[in-house]
């Protein structure tokens, strides 16, 4: 596969410099919702938006220092009820469904005909949710640590799969919730986050998020809380989403993937990601002849781990230099 990863250079791998947005929006997209949307880098640039995982993360300035500022032009935003779109932590007509829609509206609203997605975790269920949806404003993906929206993969995470890594922090996400309801742990977290109690809400998002935090990434630790509103936000979309089976079908990604083969992905996949182990990115790449999986050595699930940070930087290196092999290069 070559039309987005080539030779890798010495020089790659590296963090780019940080940057600020040069434009800042707030974009009303119905049902009440506004979006938080910013660009950064160029202008006159190769388009990429940035999906964030969760559901419920946000993006983060951290998210623009992947790309060459002078080659790529930067859409980072806040899906709905997360980091600073409003109101916050609503699921209020918050499914898959409104999210690709929202990505359409953004797109329109910038005037970009196409662009190359960048999306981890959540984030890269809903770059394949809204490329198979619309393949023709998509020029292809970069995508890391594979989430499906698939039972398998939920049974994984809430169901004990990943627990028998790490009983103690499985016993302390389970300590809140009595016994009798601890075979369906999303189902009892549920009845807890959407409580009408606010404070109570705040209380169980943070086990909720620090059972995911623990396990992100070979050094996480199980200590230290998030920041209440962000802790609340975050684990009542996630959740929300979660109990809806994603709002995909079963299997839907997998599904409806010759909507996309035509297009160039690369995958980076930690090989012990514990959030979202490999065999789905396995499994999404099988037979996608124009897929590169690139499994990353002693890496777990997080964008922040030095080799998965390394690997993204890569990828998006060489398509900044192939682009201007084939004359692609944007004016500065």
């Amino acid at each position: 596969m070559d039309r987005l990863a080539g030779q890798i250079s010495a020089s790659h791998g590296r963090l780019h410099p940080a940057v600020e947005p040069y434009a800042r929006h707030t974009i009303e997209v119905g049902d009440g919702h506004s979006l938080y949307v910013e660009e950064c880098g160029n202008p006159e640039g190769r388009p990429v938006v940035v999906l964030h995982g969760g559901p419920g993360g946000g993006c983060s300035p951290f998210m623009r220092r992947f790309f060459d500022s002078a080659h790529f032009r930067v859409v980072l935003f806040d899906q709905r009820g997360c980091g600073q779109s409003t109101p916050a932590a609503s699921v209020q007509a918050n499914t898959t469904q409104h999210l690709v829609n929202d990505i359409s509206l953004i797109r329109e609203h910038l005037g970009i005909d196409q662009w190359l997605l960048f999306g981890g975790s959540w984030g890269a269920t809903l770059a394949l949710a809204y490329a198979e949806t619309h393949p023709d404003h998509v020029t292809g993906l970069v995508l890391r640590g594979v989430f499906l929206g698939m039972q398998t993969e939920l049974d994984w995470f809430y169901g004990g799969g990943a627990a028998r890594f790490f009983p103690e922090l499985w016993d302390r996400f389970q300590e809140p919730i009595p016994q009798a309801e601890r075979d369906d742990m999303i189902g009892a977290y549920h009845r807890r986050l959407f409580d009408d109690d606010t404070g109570r809400q705040t209380r169980f998002a943070q086990p909720w998020l620090m059972w995911e935090n623990a396990l992100a990434g070979l050094q996480s630790s199980a200590s230290g809380h998030a920041p209440p509103e962000y802790a609340r936000a975050f684990a009542r979309l996630e959740n929300h989403f979660f109990s809806h089976k994603c709002f995909l079908d079963e299997g839907q990604l997998l599904r409806d993937r010759g909507r996309i083969e035509h297009l160039p992905a690369v995958i980076v996949q930690g090989r012990y990601d514990m959030v979202c182990p490999p065999a789905s990115a396995y499994a999404l790449a099988q037979g996608w002849a124009d897929c590169q999986l690139r499994f990353v050595p002693a890496s777990g699930h997080a964008l922040s781990e030095p080799r998965i940070t390394a690997e993204l930087v890569t990828v998006m290196d060489t398509i900044r230099d192939e682009d201007r092999i084939k004359n692609r290069t944007p004016r500065t």
